[in-house]
């Protein structure tokens, strides 16, 4: 087998196997790249309810505000407070309540994870575990070699020596002033 032909099959093969891999780092590394713009990981949903809460702070207990918010599927109290006379603040497993006394409502705001991009970013992160930052580390490894594969499949003038050099030099340059502007 030549060299070139070599080159041609470890940059297709280990193209195909980590295809999926370079998409899902692709797009979770654009959400995070917005994370100020919006949260990849949650979204916040907010309700008002009516509620019944004693306007007597002394009768106020953790199992009574369960038994308040429980039927909205409430199953913890985490505490509460009063900000003021008329005002509680409940803290929720995942959000707070704020109830207004004067009028019995309370505006619920949750955290609630958006289905699949949550863990898609959690795998971007490397949060499953040591099996997945082995298998992040072979992925890396993969992508020098389909990179440093990929450099020499093409010959002549538009191969690495002349026109593939300019545009490796001038990807390798933009980087390198971020690197030096910004940090």
């Amino acid at each position: 087998m030549t060299v070139s032909k070599l080159l041609r099959v470890v940059h297709r093969d280990f193209s195909y196997f980590f295809a999926g891999m370079i998409l899902l780092y692709s797009v979770t590394g654009i959400l995070l790249n917005h994370a100020k713009d919006w949260n990849p990981y949650f979204s916040i949903v907010v309700k008002t309810l009516n509620v019944k809460v004693p306007t007597d702070s002394s009768r106020v207990n953790n199992q009574l505000l369960l038994d308040v918010f429980s039927p909205f599927g409430e199953q913890e109290i985490r505490s509460f407070y009063y900000p003021d006379s008329q005002t509680l603040k409940v803290f929720l497993k995942d959000g707070t309540a704020t109830v207004d006394l004067g009028t019995q409502t309370a505006l619920v705001e949750k955290s609630v994870r958006r289905p699949i991009l949550y863990q898609l970013n959690m795998m971007h992160r490397n949060r499953p575990g040591t099996w997945w930052t082995w298998f992040s580390d072979i992925f890396a490894v993969g992508l020098i070699l389909i990179t440093a594969t990929g450099l020499f499949l093409i010959k002549g003038k538009n191969g690495i020596t002349r026109r593939g050099a300019i545009l490796v030099v001038a990807g390798l340059l933009l980087p390198l002033i971020a690197m030096f502007v910004f940090f």
